[in-house]
């Protein structure tokens, strides 16, 4: 492989990718580098070149490809959980669902293996701890796209049980990866983003205490500013439950970490003043 094709920054605009890359990332034979490379990903023809070598059958192909052509408004947010929902569908009844979770975990494309967290959030023969477990390592994606899909994949899960998951994600905030406690905040924010609202804790934002508490002095810009999304998002329902909380940590954690997070968490508040 062209090292100048590996160590690329990647185009600003679709229409500025180079044919070569645009042609090996819908081959799945190179991850996406940013945004825009993400964005361009063609869905109908990176399943047509990987699914066959992941034993999908091509009348199965063919299926999920009508589905996504299918689409009135498509996008690649829509075009993911499709294909992933789909998945599911087909193989949620079969032996093979576990091994086609497994070979699109694992696999070279980012865009790929953003289906597989619907196979686990779908699972209705999974738990909330099943699937919180089975989806750490995707949470831990080094890739920014699978990162993003798994919490948006397991929100609907977390938000039919709340307390539960709240009660496992409050020990995610110990790991030692960022991209792990950066996944409990991400996915219980208020509001959010691309996602429905959680309107538990738009009213009751103390419930994620447990998560926010521990995270209050984290070390990882990524999860600062997490924590500082999740209480701004908390601040349009519950200004004053977070203008007392950062008062609290501002006593309690007298550290510039804490204060990054408490002046992003205010931004609505100090706006409004």
């Amino acid at each position: 492989m062209d090292k100048n094709i590996l160590n690329r920054k990647g185009a600003r605009k679709a229409s500025d990718i180079p044919k070569e890359v645009l042609t090996l990332l819908n081959k799945g034979e190179i991850e996406t580098v940013n945004l825009t490379e993400w964005l361009a990903i063609d869905h109908a023809k990176l399943i047509q070149a990987v699914f066959p070598e992941l034993g999908i059958e091509q009348e199965k192909i063919d299926a999920i490809i009508k589905e996504v052509e299918a689409q009135k408004k498509p996008s690649t947010m829509n075009t993911t959980k499709l294909i992933g929902s789909t998945l599911y569908q087909l193989y949620s009844t079969t032996k093979h669902l576990n091994k086609i979770l497994e070979k699109l975990s694992t696999h070279l494309s980012d865009s790929v293996r953003c289906y597989a967290p619907y196979l686990i959030g779908l699972n209705e023969q999974l738990t909330i701890e099943e699937k919180l477990a089975q989806s750490q390592y995707l949470a831990a994606d080094k890739h920014f796209g699978i990162r993003e899909i798994v919490w948006m994949a397991l929100r609907p899960e977390i938000d039919k049980n709340l307390e539960s998951a709240i009660k496992i994600l409050s020990k995610w905030t110990l790991h030692q990866d960022e991209n792990v406690r950066r996944f409990a905040t991400e996915a219980t924010r208020p509001r959010g983003v691309w996602s429905k609202h959680i309107e538990r804790l738009k009213e009751h934002p103390e419930m994620a205490l447990p998560i926010l508490e521990n995270l209050k002095s984290d070390s990882a810009k990524y999860v600062q500013d997490s924590v500082g999304n999740w209480l701004n998002d908390a601040s349009k329902s519950k200004p004053d439950f977070v203008s007392e909380l950062c008062e609290k940590w501002r006593t309690e954690s007298s550290t510039k970490e804490t204060e990054k997070i408490i002046k992003r968490a205010r931004r609505t508040i100090d706006k409004n003043k």
